[in-house]
């Protein structure tokens, strides 16, 4: 194997890695929140069930980053790299400042920036980014209009119920829907880098036809784990508790409805954002007690990151890929 396709490697699976720090966070933060679990089984539960996730729910996601995105017959190798070192240096930098960020949109703008660079505007397939389009109205209108949907639901059924058993109920319920997080959150973000890693392998010639082994769903999906179970406390302490005060029965509804949106895109191929996902749910879930219940300067401040990602991402794959055609 070539220098450039071992880095290229490297940076797959140090994306895949920053993936699990950062958007798992984001899959365990109201469990955490609501105190329902430690933090520690928290991040042990999603580590197991994000790689469960990847494991079971096939690869269209994966599919349609590695093919549909960046057309892989005029790209070159230099392209899939400048891609992955912007994530790395996007999502370390919200990272230490605790903003929680979409790797699924820097990802989409680091290729588009970096195949742009490369190969000119005829590289940009419109399947692919008609489904990521599709993924950014999945992830902000339908996670907080089921939000909304599931909460209000909620409260009519337990309408006469007592809040303290409510509590209880949905403290115990919580542990389930956390599960169910966690596993739509490898079903989606944890097919993406596969799907990077096997493009990487077609354009060294090792594929002769882009597909997924095993072997790299495995490798995948125990790296984004592994950043999984080292944690990301700072996303947690954001998206659980300043976007809007949560008891189990609000934690157990946004994390239900964001898991659910999340299932039916990974069903259908459609890379969406699990951080906006989650983070919309949970605003949905505020909104109904009353609108002053979501503290809109922090959600505006997360909304504005989210934002300047596709900018910020698609200048740094288009430098680093100039960088990179440089040095190789």
């Amino acid at each position: 194997m070539s220098v450039l396709l071992v880095i290229t490697l490297l940076l797959v699976l140090g994306a895949e890695f920053m993936n699990g720090l950062t958007d798992a966070a984001n899959a365990i933060a109201t469990v955490v929140t609501t105190r329902v679990l430690s933090p520690k089984i928290a991040v042990g539960m999603a580590a197991i069930l994000n790689l469960i996730g990847v494991l079971v729910t096939g690869t269209a996601v994966a599919t349609t980053i590695g093919t549909d995105i960046v057309n892989p017959e005029i790209i070159n190798m230099q392209v899939v790299a400048a891609g992955m070192l912007t994530i790395i240096v996007w999502s370390s930098a919200a990272w230490r400042f605790g903003i929680p960020t979409s790797e699924t949109h820097e990802l989409v703008a680091g290729l588009a920036g970096a195949g742009l660079a490369s190969a000119g505007p005829s590289v940009l397939l419109w399947e692919g980014w008609r489904k990521v389009l599709i993924g950014l109205g999945m992830s902000t209108l339908l996670g907080f209009g089921m939000g909304i949907v599931f909460m209000l639901a909620i409260y009519w059924i337990f309408r006469n119920a007592q809040r303290t058993r409510t509590n209880r109920l949905f403290g115990r319920l919580q542990i389930f829907s956390a599960a169910f997080t966690a596993f739509s959150h490898g079903s989606n973000d944890g097919q993406k880098f596969m799907g990077v890693f096997s493009l990487a392998l077609f354009l060294a010639g090792i594929f002769q036809t882009f597909q997924i082994p095993l072997w790299v769903v495995i490798l995948c999906g125990g790296v984004m784990s592994a950043g999984t179970a080292i944690g990301g406390w700072r996303i947690i302490k954001t998206i659980g508790g300043r976007i809007t005060k949560l008891e189990p029965v609000q934690g157990f509804a946004a994390e239900t409805a964001a898991s659910t949106s999340i299932l039916i895109a990974s069903r259908f191929g459609i890379p969406l954002s699990t951080t906006h996902t989650i983070g919309t749910a949970i605003m949905g879930v505020g909104a109904t007690k009353r609108l002053t219940a979501v503290n809109w300067g922090v959600s505006f401040d997360i909304v504005r990151t989210w934002i300047i990602t596709f900018p910020v991402c698609f200048i740094l794959g288009y430098a680093f890929t100039w960088i990179f055609n440089l040095i190789f």
